[in-house]
């Protein structure tokens, strides 16, 4: 499905961040990272909802456009140097959503997700489904297929707790995340497997039992 000069395109780009040289070589954008990347993503969404129905999206709102908003960034670079996807129920620019993370450079494939663009209700909800539900909780994220594939679930946070989370942190610190997402790092030799869109969907069945439990935590 990926072709080698998928992540070619990705290093190139990384060397010659600007808009004539991406122009000159937009064809190749288009024929070897676009339309390939947007056919990868439109197999993985068809393939999750197997084992997660509730992702029920069009593909072209799970990926992110490879133009950078610099308005208010000191770098002015024009594109990113690498494409994604936020495969979850509502999309990319629903980021409260609970789901699934591909990300492809130059140099690593990223197969994440989980509960990262956390609002404050949204935060203090998963807070205290996590203290409603702690043997569940803690016994999601020991899963042998969670943490063989994840580790452990990462994110920013808080130096300091609401007075109700306080006790309950000191058996559970994760309490103290922002965010509660996990990430795992392939080659990219990777995308020119035969096998790489069932790699993929190993990882997210893998999660997929934690992202259910973020969801009903944030639509209690």
């Amino acid at each position: 499905m990926l072709n080698k000069d998928f992540i070619k395109f990705l290093k190139d780009l990384n060397k010659n961040n600007n808009r004539d040289w991406f122009q000159e070589n937009k064809k190749r954008y288009e024929t070897s990272v676009k339309k390939p990347f947007e056919e990868l993503v439109t197999t993985v969404v068809e393939k999750i909802q197997a084992f997660d129905p509730e992702v029920q999206i069009e593909p072209k709102k799970a990926i992110f456009r490879i133009y950078r908003d610099v308005r208010f960034s000191k770098d002015k670079s024009p594109y990113k140097t690498h494409v994604g996807a936020a495969i979850s129920p509502r999309g990319r620019k629903f980021m409260n959503d609970p789901g699934y993370y591909l990300h492809i450079s130059g140099g690593s494939v990223m197969l994440g997700g989980g509960a990262y663009g956390l609002d404050k209700e949204g935060l203090y909800n998963l807070r205290q489904h996590i203290i409603n539900h702690p043997k569940e909780f803690k016994k999601l994220i020991s899963r042998k297929t969670f943490a063989d594939k994840f580790g452990e679930l990462r994110g920013e946070k808080n130096k300091r707790l609401p007075v109700e989370f306080r006790e309950a942190a000191e058996t559970q610190p994760l309490l103290f995340n922002k965010q509660f997402y996990f990430m795992s790092e392939l080659k990219p030799s990777t995308t020119t497997e035969k096998d790489f869109v069932k790699t993929i969907l190993s990882y997210y069945k893998a999660a997929t039992p934690l992202n259910e439990f973020f969801r009903s935590g944030l639509n209690q």
